[in-house]
């Protein structure tokens, strides 16, 4: 019942889902964005991963599993001694097991360095295709971070509003434009054992160069040549390609791809180490942790537990102001920010829109098709309403990436930084973020509506 509380799922519900898993196993399960754009989303990942292990279907035929890799040589540089003596990644203190470990940054960590020069000073940046400002929370302090940059250079097919404050945008050529090298496609035994030199289909338009160019020719400019096969890029598929035992020459006369053997085993924690016992996981104690000392050592719950939502129902101060919770869902025509200018697309999807329940929209004196503000604590948007009875009346669904216009329709932009636009990103804050993974509340948020004014 405590579980029907907090979730608004029924026990029954509950319960029939537990028995399903158990009685189908081996089950698969995958998790994406939906679970893992919430401030507690480190614990509900845990929690379900423990779910899974406890079922006894991890690394079994017909449950998620470890596919085996081509032996591609690393290219990160990694152990090169420049990048040995760079200092701590940024969010690596505050967040020792968060994204800084894997050498990834979080937007919000990037804004503080750049506006607090903290931990150090960030003064320059170039960026590859991001447009951070429509796809990351708090894109109003984004746009105040990216001015404040001595230097920022942007490579992108077209121009965007995070381009549009660089000092110098680069055309990139498209996926169709370039060659692109790919050892292994993860979705299937098969597929992972195939390597593949793409071709480009089509020569780049104008001045557009592929990204590869792009790096490799800077970093003669500033001196690492050496570092980057002296600007050859083939000479850098060679290195990787080397254990792979294929040839470049090979791929390049093979279009589709080669093949490469690969020996599939299932159960891997299960096979027998050199002294005979089970070589277990690739964790410190070598078996499934339900209790993690790693998290433990670094300040955090060594046992998964519910975290209510930093920004959430329980706390009602804010709910009172905010009573209804704010989630968000990719719209399937568009990719993420882009392809609205596509006049075969906006057809059929030319306002944004946010879902509301017909007995919320009723409650606040809103008809079907009406443009609503959308307000949270952080800021407020507009958006077109459509009904969708299938959602709980205390749930509203918006949509992210909206800024472009359509000229040939005569289907309007909207301004990202604006209280009139329709920049979904601008309603949700860095303030309240999870303490491991420094993940934003894009899923989770508080927020009213009301009738545009």
């Amino acid at each position: 019942m405590e579980v029907e509380r907090l979730c608004w799922v029924p026990a029954t519900q509950i319960e029939e889902a537990a028995r399903l898993i158990w009685e189908s196993r081996p089950t698969a399960y995958y998790a994406w964005s939906g679970h893992e754009q919430h401030a507690n989303v480190t614990a509900t990942a845990r929690a379900m991963s423990l779910l899974y292990a406890l079922t006894g279907c991890f690394d079994q035929r017909g449950g998620n599993v470890i596919f085996p890799s081509p032996a591609a040589a690393g290219i990160a540089g990694d152990d090169l001694p420049a990048a040995k003596s760079m200092p701590p990644v940024i969010g690596i203190g505050e967040r020792p097991l968060g994204p800084a470990r894997s050498k990834h940054v979080t937007t919000r960590d990037l804004y503080r360095a750049i506006l607090e020069g903290k931990p150090y000073p960030v003064r320059a940046m170039l960026g590859f295709g991001a447009n951070i400002l429509l796809a990351h929370a708090d894109g109003a302090a984004g746009r105040e971070a990216l001015k404040q940059l001595d230097f920022y250079a942007h490579c992108d097919l077209f121009m965007n509003p995070t381009a549009e404050l660089a000092d110098i945008v680069l055309p990139v050529a498209s996926t169709f434009e370039r060659e692109g090298l790919k050892l292994g496609f993860e979705i299937s035994p098969q597929a992972q054992s195939w390597v593949q030199l793409r071709p480009a289909v089509a020569p780049p338009p104008g001045e557009a160069r592929a990204d590869t160019e792009i790096i490799f020719d800077l970093a003669g400019r500033l001196g690492l040549a050496e570092q980057f096969w002296n600007g050859e890029i083939d000479a850098a598929y060679r290195n990787q390609l080397a254990a792979v035992g294929v040839t470049l020459e090979e791929l390049r006369a093979n279009r589709g791809g080669v093949s490469v053997p690969l020996e599939m085993r299932y159960a891997k924690h299960a096979e027998p180490a050199k002294d005979g016992a089970p070589r277990g996981f690739a964790t410190p104690s070598g078996k499934v942790e339900l209790y993690s000392q790693t998290f433990l050592d670094n300040g955090y719950p060594p046992l998964p537990d519910f975290e209510e939502p930093q920004i959430g129902p329980a706390h009602a101060d804010l709910a009172m102001r905010f009573p209804l919770v704010l989630t968000s869902a990719k719209a399937t025509l568009f990719c993420q920010s882009q392809h609205r200018t596509l006049p075969s697309l906006r057809r059929r999807a030319r306002e944004p829109e946010v879902e509301l329940h017909p007995e919320a929209a009723a409650a606040r004196d809103i008809c079907q098709g009406e443009w609503v503000t959308v307000e949270t604590p952080q800021g407020s948007v507009r958006a077109r309403v459509r009904f969708n009875k299938s959602l709980d009346p205390r749930v509203i669904v918006g949509e992210h990436g909206w800024w472009q216009a359509c000229d040939e329709l005569g289907a309007p932009g909207y301004d990202p930084f604006g209280p009139r636009g329709a920049n979904y990103n601008l309603l949700i804050g860095s303030a309240a973020l999870d303490p491991v993974s420094g993940t934003a509340s894009h899923r989770s948020y508080l927020c009213e509506i009301h009738r545009a004014i």
